[in-house]
């Protein structure tokens, strides 16, 4: 059955030239200096096939597992396509909200998908999900909810015949990352997805990962064409797994952590109701007249993410990311303007 929903609508499609960019959750336009020196080198070696060795180690190491549980992917997105197309779920489960490419993907791949909507508070309630379940899928933190789930109600969900897939694509927007399960290699058919296209600007290098059992890497492997996974993007996700990078990460994370509730807290301000307890790098804004705001935002020159193409929300959402502290004023104002 088709969806009422466009699952396909993200960030992208609500910016446009002239327009201050909040709907996209990519950290900056460029990746940082000694990262683009780095893919810039890469283009001498074009001539050869790219060679995953070195990326799949640095994976490993980052997070503690053997490099037989590593699959690189041409960014998160790859991975859910892979996962579509090699698994045979018999009740393929999806949580909402949240990112809405692995439901697209299973659609896409003729799959039926069944929804859980969380309550309002958007809090993982692991009972919600049917026991005869053989997959589930929710993000950590979720977008574009912004809630961290707690690892112990995720970690419930995995069962033997079960495969429970986690997309912590901003997992690295926590300081210390302490719910992400990207390390336990002990959960039966857990399949972690990392993504490295938001905090380091490579959206449109697409690199990324998923971590799961040996056999299911195999499995997942078999589905993905020769070679998906560029040179660059081979050589950004080595250089992103490096201790020197995880740091970097982790002051920006720390540095995040203060802009965004600096930032939500001014949008209370203006009587707007924003999701608590927000961890990543964009937070879910509500407002009865939600679907006006956006567009009076528009109209001023400021491009926001809207809520209504996903599952489990309507038109009086819409996501902000996180900006520099000038950037964020710029929003605030128009705001207020808009809310009197």
């Amino acid at each position: 059955m088709r969806s009422a929903h466009d699952l396909r609508h993200h960030g992208d499609a609500e910016v446009g030239a002239g327009l201050l960019d909040f709907a996209v959750n990519v950290r900056a336009e460029a990746p940082p200096g000694w990262l683009a020196r780095r893919l810039v080198a890469s283009l001498a070696t074009l001539g050869s096939y790219p060679d995953p060795t070195a990326a799949r180690a640095a994976v490993a190491r980052r997070h503690r597992r053997d490099a037989d549980e590593v699959l690189l992917t041409a960014g998160a997105a790859e991975a859910f396509v892979l996962l579509a197309r090699a698994l045979r779920p018999r009740r393929a489960v999806v949580v909402h909200p949240q990112f809405t490419e692995p439901e697209a993907a299973l659609r896409a791949a003729g799959h039926a998908v069944e929804r859980v909507l969380l309550p309002p508070d958007f809090l993982l309630d692991p009972a919600l999900v049917p026991d005869d379940a053989d997959l589930v899928v929710l993000g950590n933190p979720t977008n574009p909810t912004s809630v961290l789930h707690p690892a112990g109600a995720v970690a419930s969900l995995a069962r033997p015949g079960r495969v429970l897939v986690v997309d912590e694509a901003f997992a690295d927007c926590v300081p210390a990352e302490p719910e992400s399960l990207a390390s336990r290699g002990d959960l039966p058919g857990l399949v972690v997805v990392r993504s490295l296209t938001k905090t380091w600007s490579l959206a449109g290098l697409r690199a990324g990962y998923a971590l799961a059992g040996p056999s299911l890497v195999r499995t997942l492997s078999a589905a993905q064409p020769l070679w998906s996974v560029s040179t660059p993007a081979l050589v950004a996700t080595e250089a992103c797994c490096s201790a020197e990078a995880v740091a970097e990460a982790e002051r920006w994370a720390v540095e995040l952590a203060g802009r965004r509730e600096g930032l939500a807290s001014s949008l209370r301000g203006l009587g707007l109701t924003v999701v608590p307890s927000a961890r990543a790098s964009f937070l879910l804004v509500g407002s009865p007249d939600g679907a006006g705001l956006r567009q009076g935002l528009r109209e001023r020159g400021v491009a926001v993410r809207r809520g209504d193409t996903f599952p489990g929300l309507g038109p009086e959402w819409f996501r902000v990311a996180v900006r520099g502290p000038d950037a964020n004023r710029v929003l605030v104002r128009a705001l207020a303007e808009l809310t009197g």
